[in-house]
């Protein structure tokens, strides 16, 4: 493992558990307790934690979104059999819209074989690894950039999305909740990711385990305006039942 994902991983346990032990840590990748100490040092350095005797707990303002570029590096494996199972569903021909998530961009790379393609995405990502894919029509949304997401948002954004129809649209979330449904931590983004899922036949939720369970700020819809969830989480019985009364098609990776 590179140092860069061991040190999302840890980031990542920051933000669920609140702290991290070195001990534990060093257990858990194999490698010193040193080798960890300068893992919990960058990522002091970064803002997100406060180093203490043994270990680190989390900065109290580092609720904040996470970058782009670091998300970009979380729990890549099940974002990658997700996007490959959605990849599967596209075909030639078909037209999409992306949000500006992760997992939309993991996507956007495995479809890059298909062909006419058409594309609207807010991804900054997304417009970049596809800027070099011959015989497809890919458009930006426009719109004020948001640089810590990459993404464009705002008033341009919301309209340009309102005024096309197209077969299916692909968003991610920060949380899933059981009795509060899908939210996100930016409400522009949350209003543009609804507006991408009303301009689509096929509504897509891409969704990794780790946001299941978690309410992030704003809400961005219900699990009956969906008609799709793909994901790596194994859904008990509660939840298979509660979507099958909102006609919700469950696809596990």
């Amino acid at each position: 493992m590179l140092a860069a994902e061991r040190r999302n991983e840890i980031l990542t346990q920051l933000r669920q558990e609140g702290r991290v032990i070195v001990a534990d840590l060093s257990k858990k990748y194999d490698v010193t307790e040193e080798t960890i100490r300068r893992d919990l040092e960058k990522i002091e350095q970064d803002g997100f934690a406060e180093r203490t005797y043994g270990g680190a707990v989390l900065k109290e303002n580092s609720k904040d979104e996470l970058p782009f570029l670091v998300r970009k590096r979380a729990n890549v494996e099940a974002k990658k059999r997700i996007a490959a199972r959605i990849g599967g569903m596209i075909e030639d021909g078909d037209r999409i819209m992306l949000d500006a998530s992760t997992t939309a961009l993991f996507v956007a790379k495995q479809i890059r074989q298909k062909k006419d393609i058409t594309v609207i995405t807010n991804s900054i990502e997304i417009l970049l690894e596809l800027s070099d894919v011959e015989g497809w029509r890919v458009m930006s949304t426009g719109g004020t950039l948001r640089p810590e997401a990459l993404s464009l948002l705002g008033y341009q954004a919301e309209r340009m999305v309102s005024e096309f129809y197209v077969d299916k649209a692909i968003i991610s979330c920060k949380g899933i909740d059981f009795h509060k449904g899908i939210s996100d931590f930016n409400e522009r983004e949350s209003g543009l990711k609804k507006q991408m899922l009303a301009s689509a036949s096929t509504r897509i939720l891409a969704v990794d385990g780790n946001k299941f369970g978690k309410v992030s700020f704003t809400k961005i819809l219900d699990f009956a305006e969906l008609d799709m969830i793909v994901t790596d989480y194994e859904l008990d019985e509660a939840w298979l039942e509660k979507l099958e009364d909102c006609k919700v098609e469950v696809v596990a990776v």
